[in-house]
């Protein structure tokens, strides 16, 4: 685990206390030179989302990682759940797409 992967960990850690966290860096998914830490996927579960729309729960998110995604992160795939809702998908939050480039038509 890379020196930003352990950062946004530990920030979501500390400032949400989810019951669930999975930060994965899928730079490596991408053009990017290797060991570049710039494309993450979090998959985030907490009592803090309940009663919270969506936009709503990933302005949150967002404004926790401010610092990173200013200055470190390029693209951040979010999947937050309430609980319940992370019940109901039986844990499993939805795999990435694969990378077009930026070449999609």
């Amino acid at each position: 685990m890379g020196p930003i992967q352990q950062k946004i960990t530990r920030k979501l850690e500390q400032q949400i206390a989810p019951e669930y966290l999975e930060v994965i860096n899928e730079s490596d998914m991408h053009n990017v030179p290797e060991g570049s830490e710039s494309h993450f996927k979090i998959s985030i579960v907490s009592d803090e989302f309940t009663g919270k729309a969506l936009l709503a729960q990933h302005r949150m998110i967002n404004a926790i990682l401010k610092e990173e995604l200013d200055k470190d992160i390029h693209a951040l795939a979010l999947h937050t759940y309430t609980p319940q809702q992370w019940q109901d998908i039986n844990g499993v939050s939805p795999e990435s797409p694969p990378c077009l480039g930026g070449s999609a038509k």
